[in-house]
């Protein structure tokens, strides 16, 4: 391996020395090459006349744009209402005009007969400037003007900054390789058309420095070493440096960009991703990712034919490399559509308790799952051994088996909680001397958080009988004493029509599925008449309505003459009584012992 790397890179030199040198050898002879190419362009338009070509060529443009009009007046803009719609058919409609243009050039252009060289520059002319308007269509759907036409998350003044710089370098870029094809057909020897070219490429580094100097210079910086690396002939290196910045910023960009288009109207940015998005957006991405690694492969020179004939050490852990690469872009597509679709329900369920408890323990399982299953295939596509990885991890597994019985234990007593739906998220339960509200299940262990503040963490294997006290309903029953003349029929009329108004209020009826009602005499006691009441809530809203129901039976019983039982202590006697207590009284005063004793 060190020996192919070290033989790749002396050629990858040797074909740099001869470059540069066939440069500098050109410079000398430059000015003769271009006063040669001038003379045979002198001598077409001499014999075809001078301006016929300009004139041929601005009908030909000008019969592209009449055919363009009249496609674009037949297809008129639409609206569809949906978004989505409106963007693809936007998109539509500009590359058909693109297209119209192209056939009514091209259309006028072969119905004349052209000498050689002039009909081969009109027809470079005329696809670069084809290829002008393709790429300020593309630019136009991704920065759009229109905000809700736009594809790319950017404001208005970006979208117009970015369209303006990307139609300059399409422009500049397009009638450069027009020229430089004019400048091969004439003859021109290629070190010194390659000069010429990279003269012509300082302005596109000119545009580029430019729209990044003012947002970030060493961005700018990055434009010049590629600009460099060109020059240098350097061309695996120069698209390594260019994909390893270019491609991680592509990579976001598309995301959010599929995420932007997709969203509903009027849908906040940070919502749950849906399905479509995850799918579109992960696809693109895994395309991006498949395009730059073929364009490395071929910008190496690299002969995929002689690598997979090749069984050398080296070739196959290429060929695995590409194989587990495929192997982790389809495990990230099937992870982000998993998890979507996940987030997509919890989304529209969000009260649902028992799925805000199981779904996320399904996300952490699929998870595991997929980074197992994806490490496996990817060693294996590598060339490693699995089988025998497996054969030792399950003795690995036995021997941790029998130490963390009680981990097993609490593993297996979650499963069965949850299957059995013991108790959801959200839920206030009570277990032994533990009691509170579920705030979290963990691996081994769900968290409690009581009433007042304390949080216990029990391990599921000694959860034992699980108290759920907020599943469906709860009949809170109240019990108040009155006293042994109190008027009871009375006393049951006030209670039931104080249930029927704690239902009639908005605050109070959603939560009351039974009203408050009397249920009778429920013991004689020493001092007071003991009244049962019961009234059926929603589970945990049951304190709040008690606290209001005995505030109005409170009011509603002193308006009415109807009084709460309390106990009393009465004190009777007469005179010969308060004779005897002094004289107890005087005797305990004798009997005192002095303080000197």
């Amino acid at each position: 391996m060190g020996r192919m790397t070290a033989g790749y890179l002396d050629a990858r030199i040797d074909a740099l020395r001869e470059h540069l040198a066939a440069l500098i050898a050109a410079v000398p002879a430059l000015p003769a090459e271009l006063a040669r190419v001038r003379e045979t362009i002198a001598a077409e338009v001499a014999a075809r006349g001078a301006g016929t070509a300009l004139l041929l060529l601005a009908g030909f443009v000008g019969l592209g744009f009449l055919l363009e009009a009249v496609y674009r007046y037949a297809v008129r803009p639409q609206n569809p209402g949906q978004r989505q719609k409106a963007i693809a058919l936007r998109f539509a409609r500009d590359a058909g005009a693109v297209a119209a243009f192209a056939l009514g050039s091209a259309a006028a252009f072969v119905a004349f007969e052209w000498p050689g060289q002039t009909r081969g520059a009109v027809l470079a002319l005329l696809t670069a400037f084809i290829a002008l308007r393709a790429a300020v269509a593309v630019s136009r759907a991704l920065l759009s003007p229109v905000d809700e036409l736009r594809i790319v998350p950017v404001t208005q003044h970006e979208a117009r900054f970015w369209h303006v710089r990307i139609a300059l370098f399409a422009g500049w870029l397009a009638f450069g390789w027009a020229l430089a094809q004019r400048l091969d057909a004439l003859g021109m020897s290629p070190p010194a058309r390659a000069i010429v070219v990279y003269v012509l490429g300082l302005g596109l580094l000119a545009i580029a420095a430019e729209a990044f100097w003012r947002r970030s210079r060493p961005a700018a910086l990055y434009f010049v070493v590629l600009w460099a690396l060109w020059v240098l002939h350097a061309t695996g290196f120069f698209w390594l440096t260019a994909l390893a910045v270019a491609l991680p910023a592509a990579l976001r960009l598309t995301q959010a960009s599929t995420d932007h288009v997709l969203r509903p109207p009027g849908a906040a940015t940070a919502q749950a991703r849906g399905v479509l998005a995850a799918v579109l957006g992960r696809g693109l991405r895994a395309l991006l990712i498949i395009g730059a690694a073929f364009l490395l492969v071929d910008a190496f020179g690299l002969d995929m034919e002689a690598m997979a004939a090749n069984d050398t050490m080296w070739m196959r852990l290429v060929r695995g490399a590409v194989h587990a690469l495929v192997i982790v872009l389809v495990a990230d597509v099937l992870w982000l559509v998993t998890a979507s679709l996940i987030d997509q329900q919890l989304g529209r369920d969000a009260n649902n308790a028992r799925l805000r408890t199981l779904l996320p323990i399904v996300r952490t399982s699929v998870a595991a799952i997929l980074i197992v299953m994806t490490v496996l295939m990817a060693l294996s596509a590598l060339g490693v051994e699995v089988g025998a990885l497996l054969a030792s991890a399950g003795v690995v597994g036995i021997a941790i088996g029998f130490g963390a019985q009680t981990l097993v234990r609490d593993l297996l007593s979650k499963f069965f909680y949850l299957f059995d739906d013991a108790f959801r998220v959200g839920e206030y339960i009570q277990s032994g001397n533990y009691k509170g509200t579920v705030e979290h299940l963990g691996a081994r262990s769900v968290r409690l958080r009581h009433h007042r503040g304390p949080v216990y963490t029990i391990p599921y294997g000694q959860l034992g009988a699980v108290q759920n006290q907020s599943r469906d309903w709860v009949i809170d029953k109240l019990t108040i004493g009155l006293t042994y003349d109190a008027d009871l029929e009375k006393a049951k009329k006030l209670i039931k029509q104080i249930g029927k108004d704690l239902a009639k209020d908005p605050e109070f009826a959603p939560k009351i599925l039974e009203p408050l009602k009397m249920q009778g005499v429920e013991e004689f006691g020493d001092f007071a008449i003991q009244i049962r009441m019961k009234m059926m809530t929603v589970p945990g809203e049951q304190f709040v309505i008690r606290r209001r129901a005995y505030a109005m039976i409170k009011q509603a019983f002193d308006a009415n003459g109807i009084h709460f039982a309390y106990p009393t202590v009465q004190v009777a006697g007469g005179p010969a009584d308060a004779t005897a207590v002094a004289a107890v009284r005087q005797s305990l005063e004798l009997n005192k012992p002095s303080k000197a004793s």
